[in-house]
């Protein structure tokens, strides 16, 4: 049972294969041709289990990572031979990178904050100032090209220079920690791009986020560390060398995927919960202490930046973006009979979730039509939307009216039209504010401090939330897709808050909660609709709030609005990992799984692939040539038993890697005569750090005539203990164990010893 380069994927169509290995019309086909159209298992026939026919029916050809620890000769020698100072080495400078970790995604987060206040700012100062002058033409053409140059720079640089740059980045971390390696995701580029491109996306007034991009630049901030740097210019440091392997790179991009969330919400338990929930498949407490240790540091550097920006040192709108909503002094009171009203707005927001999910996935299909025509209709997409939603932040609101100004408020708070704020003027009369450009003329962030405020209960018509729900709904179903580094957090938390404002605006003669509240309580029911999150979520809400009194209804709303959205559809973001056709192993098995054994599913499956203990070099390269297979298991026949009757027997040596067999043929480990290696032998010519790496493959590797004559001793690289199963298992119980383990092999061993058996 292998997780390789053919990860497999359950469909409902699939061509059956006869037991020989031909299709219905008689053709023979090459098992390593296998097209994305035919079944990569066939049918047995004396199975009735129909789910053998659609077992790798649809065939995905990207690595999967190896996350065991190999336990061969050369790693045992290593670990007995580290002192304790080594060892404390290591573990020290665990903690060192994960406090870089979250040093450097605090910084980086800052600096793109700022960087959108201050650019969105002054470009809607800007527009503004001519609408003051009644230049309302003049204020539309700037407004749009200001907006088209911004998303031209964000969607050149993902197009041209790093496509993986592009969305939110979240499903490829999700499926790289659940072992499968998502090509080009973190690298240097793509960070660049990402921290320039999400700059550039959301000042241009997209409907989107940079919650999800700072996710994803957290993970190649962790990557890149681990590694020493780009690939091109690593620093060849011997204790870094450690890190450069699958397993620990994992925990780090983990702390990585933590930090981002911190970072965007200011919430350091939030991120934590959120990588445990939503992202990581494996878990463990040393990376739960490690992932704390980078949100915390993440939070002190923010918190730094906040007290100099209060101090006014980071430009006219740097306060924003940094903390967006906060009612510690505002009493949350509630009875009873609110329980209600919190009831509706989980079902409503569990419906809108799965309905948001829907349109979504059709749209995203649409769009991956338009971009197969190449990078200028990928160009001209992202222009489009950026042009559409420029025309109507600003020409909707002279759809409304103007509202007078409550007599409480002081003149040099309504109305304005200066920095960030509630009441902007626009295009009113003195004394006058504008409500619904309050909330679009104004950064994302703005306008979610704005419709989250409390004690504004007559600040909003209906009017103006209903335009504004249905206008963000719109841009936020067309805007995610487009060639540009975006978030879905920031769109989904803007329409719920409109739609929760409208309950409360309705309700507000028989509830005691703030419409304020209702907002807040709005958005965390449609992400938990459409995200499926809970837990992480009511902790990123409190975070924000940081109000401890609206736990219980936040509680209910989130559990309410995920059980209503999972009877409709699943989570955006496995809709999106099965798009990008990322095999992903999900946490429950299949109902049909239980009643299908491990040995079935082995029957139904070409031979494995095995290699002697020692074997010729000419029967490596062959399999190495003509299979894709990552891992093969070593037998030896003739073998002596230390027990029971001197009658040779056979013996599973381990498992050895595609890996380790293109570093044996690159380092010219032959050996003329059949004979077993000395450890000394093997210590000179390999390290169990070069053995950790995956780099090589067998195109690049020249063997003379001669060579192939000779002798390659397996067993001091082969993993002498891989999990092995019995064929009786239930493939249920075996996805459970492969995955939990973070597995890319399991061997099935018969429960019989006979002659005739494999």
């Amino acid at each position: 049972m292998e997780e390789n380069s053919n990860q497999c994927a359950a469909e409902s169509a699939a061509i059956p294969l006869n037991m020989e290995g031909e299709s219905n019309d008689g053709e023979e086909r090459d098992p390593e041709s296998i097209s994305l159209s035919q079944p990569l298992l066939r049918r047995n026939r004396t199975l009735s289990s129909s789910p053998l026919a659609i077992v790798g029916a649809k065939v995905s050809y990207i690595e999967s990572l190896d996350y065991e620890i190999n336990e061969n000769d050369l790693f045992k020698h290593d670990w007995r031979s580290r002192s304790k100072v080594q060892v404390l080495q290591y573990i020290f400078l665990k903690w060192i990178l994960a406090f870089l970790v979250g040093l450097l995604t605090g910084i980086i987060a800052t600096l793109i904050n700022l960087a959108v206040e201050n650019i969105a700012g002054y470009k809607l100062l800007a527009a503004v100032s001519f609408i003051e002058k009644e230049r309302y033409l003049m204020g539309f053409i700037y407004l749009a090209g200001a907006n088209l140059l911004l998303t031209t720079v964000a969607s050149v640089l993902c197009v041209c220079f790093a496509p993986t740059a592009a969305g939110p980045g979240i499903p490829e971390i999700k499926a790289y920690l659940n072992g499968v390696d998502t090509p080009n995701m973190f690298g240097a580029t793509t960070m660049i791009v990402k921290i320039i491109g999400s700059i550039g996306a959301v000042s241009a007034g997209l409907d989107l986020g940079k919650e999800g991009p700072l996710v994803h630049i957290g993970s190649c901030i962790a990557s890149l560390l681990g590694q020493g740097g780009p690939d091109n210019h690593r620093i060849k440091w011997r204790w870094l060398r450690y890190f450069n392997n699958d397993r620990d790179r994992r925990d780090l991009i983990t702390c990585g995927a933590a930090s981002g969330v911190c970072a965007a919400f200011r919430a350091p338990v939030g991120g934590v919960l959120f990588a445990l929930e939503e992202v990581a498949t494996w878990w463990r407490s040393a990376l739960l202490w490690r992932t704390f240790f980078s949100t915390a540091i993440v939070v002190m550097v923010l918190r730094t930046f906040i007290e100099i920006c209060n101090a006014g040192g980071c430009g006219l709108f740097g306060k924003g973006g940094l903390i967006m909503f906060d009612v510690s002094t505002v009493t949350v009171t509630y009875h009873m009979m609110d329980i209600i009203p919190v009831v509706v707005i989980g079902i409503i927001g569990g419906v809108l979730g799965s309905l948001y999910n829907f349109f979504l996935h059709k749209i995203l299909r649409l769009y991956n039509l338009i971009n197969q025509k190449g990078k200028v209709h990928k160009l001209l997409l992202s222009l489009s939307v950026s042009l559409f939603t420029s025309a109507c932040l600003y020409g909707l609101p002279f759809l409304v009216e103007c509202t007078p100004c409550d007599s409480s408020l002081a003149e040099s708070v309504c109305p304005t039209n200066e920095g960030s704020g509630n009441f902007k003027q626009f295009n009113c009369p003195d004394g006058h504010y504008n409500d619904l450009a309050t909330l679009l003329l104004a950064t994302n962030d703005d306008a979610v401090r704005n419709i989250f405020s409390t004690t504004t209960s007559a600040e909003y018509h209906p009017i103006s939330l209903l335009i504004f729900f249905a206008l963000y709904c719109i841009l936020g179903l067309f805007t995610f897709g487009i060639a540009v580094p975006t978030g879905l957090f920031l769109p989904i938390i803007l329409m719920g808050s409109a739609y929760g404002r409208m309950l409360g605006i309705a309700m507000k003669s028989y509830t005691n909660i703030d419409q304020g509240l209702f907002a807040v309580l709005g958005a965390a029911s449609l992400m938990a609709g459409s995200m499926r999150m809970t837990v992480s979520l009511c902790v990123i809400f409190l975070e924000l709030t940081n109000n401890l009194l609206l736990l219980p209804i936040t509680m209910i709303v989130l559990l309410i609005a995920k059980t209503v959205g999972d009877s409709f559809n699943p989570s955006i973001y496995e809709i999106i990992l099965h798009l990008k056709g990322l095999p992903f192993l999900d946490a429950h098995p299949e109902p049909w799984m239980r009643n299908l054994t491990v040995g079935e599913l082995a029957d139904a499956k070409l031979p494995v692939v095995t290699l002697r203990g020692i074997e010729t070099v000419e029967r490596i390269v062959e399999v190495l040539r003509n299979t894709t297979h990552n891992g093969f298991p070593v037998i030896d026949d003739g073998v002596v038993p230390p027990v029971g009757l001197a009658v040779g027997a056979t013996e599973v040596h381990g498992l050895i890697l595609r890996a380790h067999l293109v570093h044996v043929l690159k380092k010219k480990w032959f050996q003329r005569e059949k004979r077993r290696t000395e450890e000394w032998e093997v210590r000179e010519k390999f390290t169990w750090v070069e053995l950790a790496e995956r780099e090589g493959k067998i195109e690049e590797v020249a063997v003379t005539s001669e060579e192939m004559e000779m002798y390659v001793d397996l067993h001091p690289l082969t993993n002498t203990t891989p999990y092995t199963v019995m064929e009786s298992m239930s493939v249920a119980k075996a996805m459970v164990l492969f995955r939990q383990l973070g597995l890319r092999h399991l061997l099935i061993v018969p429960k019989y010893e006979a002659a005739g058996v494999s």
